[in-house]
């Protein structure tokens, strides 16, 4: 089977779009790969296609390990993936340990190609262990930036990947990102132990994307004129949740015709998010008022407009969340309010929060280990829910920089903090099967344990995660099960642990007397975050080059001409 039989058979396209057919080439040749593809590029493409190659001409190589860290990007391309009748399997945090044996199972002897993890899985030496026996052909790495100390959004669990090649040396790597400069380019390489530089990539240009920046002091009368003026689809991105709340019911009493505007932040649990975001792909929603928490991995190609509210961090992440714009190769805007300044203050007390001096993350170290009432030498593997508001209260903390002070020490290796960690409802049955008559349980009751005792079979000897807890009852909401669940744990009949939605803990090591965060790294990092958003507030502040030409320019590609429809293109012309 050749690529293009497969993207047609499977995929029911003709042909590549530019340079996926050149990436597909390089893995199928058994080359490392670095692919740089701006969002919308098709880069999953990029790995399906070469694994269905490789699975239908030798079946032991027909199992791709796909290792990205959005739990929902997961779910969405494994239920695509068998749309189309191919065999994918995800695991992720949540999954009962019998259901994650059994997709470790089906890979190994069933037709399976594709095998989806976040990067933490990799730490669980019992899963490495399952890996160097499956029929692996190719490891796909997304968001490969996040590799990269240079990157904008580096995550110490991806350098649990490069430990995997020594298990698998002989199998290829596809390193897969939207943005990256050139620094990071060489670090992702040298991170995932490429064997030779092997860099491919398509231009940042995108020639229907019209990039504005609006300087103003009334921002949000901007967003309410600008999405008047611009019909279609849209995205504000706002950088903390109560602002987009305010925003989104600011514009629903703004646009009296047009009340099809909504809010999105992780704050939101799992239900709500995925009915929100479904109701912004189809059109129900128009306008998205959201955190970064929303759009990766959507797939929405006719959004017309998207606006910053607030000035990013970096231009890395501005110009991914920018690029959610025009995906229809249709003209389409990127537009960035910019109040001189008051962002620039903003951007200088970012500083300040996110990089809080040494002495102070070492002291959320201890405040925060006693919090937990957890001793010197102990606390290795351990796992807590962090209740941010009840620490910062209890230890006299300042919430924001305790949050990043609590970043930095993950960063070191002495926790792994996840801010927005969802733990899934669990349910242990303590009645024996035969004794439940005995309860006179109502229909709704019965049906519901019913489908808990066939739906997981160690449920009577520990606790099981329920996922699909708002799918067991077939004519009930996830509420209503809810509240079944609480009844039947009031009576004694299970034990009942909700859903819940907060910040979570682990210990990587024993609690230490003392820490060492090295000033020279420490200061190394705070640097270039400052180097960053320098960046990015020079790119808002000037109005003497192209905006499309500057962006280009950081990301390596020197010899880009001025676009001609930019604002300051306009100008000048």
């Amino acid at each position: 089977m050749t690529p293009k039989e497969a993207l047609h058979t499977y995929f029911g396209y003709d042909d590549f779009r530019p340079l996926q057919a050149e990436i597909i080439n390089s893995v199928l040749a058994g080359r490392d790969t670095l692919a740089l593809m701006p969002t919308g590029g098709g880069k999953s493409i990029c790995f399906q296609v070469p694994t269905l190659v490789m699975g239908h001409d030798n079946p032991d190589k027909r199992l791709c390990l796909v290792i990205t860290p959005l739990i929902a990007l997961m779910r969405d391309q494994v239920e695509n993936l068998k749309a189309r009748g191919i065999h994918a399997v995800a695991i992720y945090t949540g999954m009962s340990y019998d259901k994650q044996r059994v997709a470790l199972d089906n890979c190994l002897y069933g037709p399976y190609h594709f095998l989806y993890c976040s990067p933490e899985r990799l730490e669980s030496e019992e899963f490495r262990k399952r890996l160097a026996n499956l029929p692996i052909g190719l490891i796909a790495v997304d968001e490969a930036h996040c590799i990269s100390q240079w990157g904008y959004d580096f995550r110490p669990s991806y350098l649990n990947i490069a430990a995997i090649r020594t298990l698998l040396p002989d199998v290829p790597i596809l390193a897969l990102t939207a943005t990256a400069t050139p620094d990071t380019i060489d670090d992702i390489q040298a991170k995932l132990g490429f064997k030779e530089q092997n860099v491919l990539r398509k231009s940042f240009h995108r020639e229907n994307l019209i990039y504005v920046v609006r300087r103003t002091e009334q921002k949000e009368e901007q967003v309410a004129h600008i999405l008047s003026k611009v019909p279609g689809s849209a995205i504000v991105y706002v950088r903390n949740r109560k602002r987009a709340q305010e925003l989104a019911e600011y514009l629903n009493d703004q646009m009296v015709n047009d009340h099809m505007v909504n809010f999105y932040h992780a704050g939101l649990t799992t239900q709500e998010r995925n009915e929100r975001q479904q109701a912004w792909t189809e059109g129900t929603t128009r306008v998205m008022v959201a955190t970064n928490a929303f759009g990766m991995g959507i797939d929405k190609p006719d959004v017309r407009v998207v606006i910053h509210y607030d000035l990013p961090s970096n231009l890395e992440s501005y110009y991914q969340e920018a690029g959610r714009a025009g995906r229809d190769g249709r003209t389409a805007y990127a537009v960035l309010l910019y109040n001189e300044n008051e962002d620039k203050a903003k951007a200088r007390k970012r500083v300040i929060d996110n990089y809080p001096p040494k002495e102070f993350v070492e002291s959320v170290y201890h405040k925060t280990m006693d919090f937990l009432q957890i001793g010197a030498g102990s606390g290795l593997g351990h796992r807590f829910m962090l209740h941010m508001d009840q620490l910062c209260h209890v230890m006299h903390l300042p919430v924001l920089q305790t949050y990043s002070a609590l970043h930095i020490l993950t960063q070191a290796g002495y926790i792994d903090f996840e801010e927005e960690h969802e733990t899934q409802p669990r349910v242990q049955i303590n009645v024996p099967r035969h004794q439940l008559g005995e309860y006179n349980l109502s229909r709704e009751q019965a049906e519901l344990m019913d489908a808990l005792m066939r739906s997981y079979t160690g449920i009577y000897t520990e606790l099981q995660y329920v996922r699909e807890a708002d799918q067991m009852s077939n004519d009930k909401s996830r509420m209503s099960n809810h509240q079944l669940l609480v009844s039947l744990a009031q009576r004694g009949i299970i034990t009942y642990i909700p859903r819940s939605v907060g910040c979570c803990l682990t210990m990587t090591e024993e609690r230490q007397e003392e820490i060492y965060l090295s000033p020279a790294i420490f200061e190394e990092r705070r640097q270039r975050y400052i180097s960053k958003l320098q960046a990015m507030v020079e790119y808002a502040d000037q109005s003497q080059f192209c905006r499309e030409q500057l962006l280009l320019a950081y990301f390596g590609e020197t010899k880009a001409v001025p676009c001609g429809h930019c604002d300051v293109c306009r100008t000048l012309n």
